[in-house]
């Protein structure tokens, strides 16, 4: 059960209406790793999640804040529309809204939205739940969440740095503090998850029927050697199953695929003989083709 408080979980208000980074900040609500698209995924693992307690528990934690930040965007865009949109261009030079209006708003947010905010990406993309995981592995969740919550902080990140505005900022620096939480949080269930099943998921597959001989090799697929350094080409595996392999130049292992013709109904390409026997058949039947 969810229910609404009317109060904000953090301020959001800007100093002045700017609809142009309305514009930009959709890209924090309805982008790939937007607030949108982590409240859905934490959502369904949450109500999927079939392991203990503590972890349904604390996936739904989260996934509630994120409902409270999608709220806080949509009213801090609505905000930013404020003033917009232009109706008289002399107007630009006296109204910095209208201004931004003409050199750039989205124009859906006045047109479609009524100067409120959509869910969409910052280039009027619709969000889809595609941008969503919930797998019931929750080690690989979690892992798609440290993800998530990376890309979302880096790209918060960046819009503080695209804004002046102290009220937008000060919302964003909220934000930029929540998901360093969110890291470090789905960090130690990983660390916590790991001592209990390994650190390659999933962990109840047999390794006996995988390839084993190439399970720690290391192959280099380019030019140069300089991948040859790093600490996943040589030493203990982090799964502690094994020691990492270099293997400088790797050869193919496979046949030289050699596919059949499709059948007639396919219409494919046929084969080059029986192109030239069907010309031959079309030939006048006192013509001698020479066919070598």
């Amino acid at each position: 059960m969810f229910y609404h408080v009317k109060e904000l979980q953090y301020h959001a208000k800007p100093s002045q209406p700017d609809p142009v980074y309305a514009k930009k900040l959709q890209e924090i609500l309805g982008g790939q790793y937007g607030e949108m698209s982590v409240m859905m995924q934490y959502l369904f693992q949450g109500w999927n999640c079939r392991a203990e307690n503590k972890y349904r528990d604390m996936i739904l934690d989260i996934a509630t804040e994120e409902i409270a930040h999608v709220e806080m965007i949509a009213t801090m865009i609505a905000q930013l529309l404020d003033g917009a949109p232009a109706h008289d261009q002399e107007q630009g030079a006296q109204d910095p809204a209208v201004e931004a209006v003409l050199s750039g708003m989205n124009p859906q947010h006045a047109i479609v939205n009524g100067l409120g905010a959509q869910p969409n990406d910052s280039v009027g993309f619709p969000w889809t739940a595609r941008y969503t995981i919930a797998s019931g592995n929750l080690l690989a969740d979690f892992r798609a969440n440290l993800n998530a919550e990376s890309q979302g902080r880096l790209q918060v990140c960046r819009l503080y740095e695209m804004t002046t505005d102290p009220g937008v900022r000060d919302m964003l620096s909220f934000l930029i503090a929540r998901d360093t939480m969110h890291q470090n949080q789905w960090m130690a269930a990983i660390e916590e998850l790991e001592q209990t099943q390994g650190a390659v998921v999933p962990s109840t597959f047999n390794q006996e029927y995988e390839k084993q001989e190439v399970s720690y090799s290391f192959m280099n697929f380019s030019a140069g050697e300089d991948s040859s350094r790093g600490r996943w080409a040589s030493g203990p595996s982090l799964d502690g199953q094994a020691n990492f392999e270099y293997i400088p130049n790797p050869q193919a292992m496979g046949q030289n695929p050699q596919l059949k013709p499709g059948p007639e109904y396919i219409h494919g390409t046929p084969p080059l003989d029986m192109r030239v026997m069907q010309n031959v058949e079309k030939m006048e039947p006192n013509h001698q083709p020479y066919i070598q």
